[in-house]
């Protein structure tokens, strides 16, 4: 086996079996549970309970890794502020 060089294992992108058998049980579950309807009502039974979503679950959705226009790097605009007296009238 060359150096750096994969030779074993699953291809890139092939998902893990029991990772994805785990995935589909919890969804079983959520939707048994009451689905998007009880997830919403047990966020509004206390401030904290939306919190933890708005901290915790809400945030599994958004991407891992940002990335620029066409998955290129992040353009890092500079914005200044500069105070100007108005004149005085």
């Amino acid at each position: 086996m060359a150096k750096g060089q994969k030779t074993g294992g699953r291809t890139k992108g092939t998902p893990n079996k029991m990772t994805q058998t785990a995935k589909e049980a919890i969804a079983l579950a959520a939707e048994q549970l009451g689905g998007a309807e009880r997830l919403v009502a047990w966020a509004q039974e206390e401030p904290q309970n939306e919190r933890v979503f708005w901290g915790t679950i809400y945030p599994k959705l958004l991407p891992l890794q940002v990335t620029g226009e066409d998955g290129g790097p992040v353009q890092i605009a500079e914005i200044r502020r500069i105070v100007v007296d108005a004149p005085k009238k």
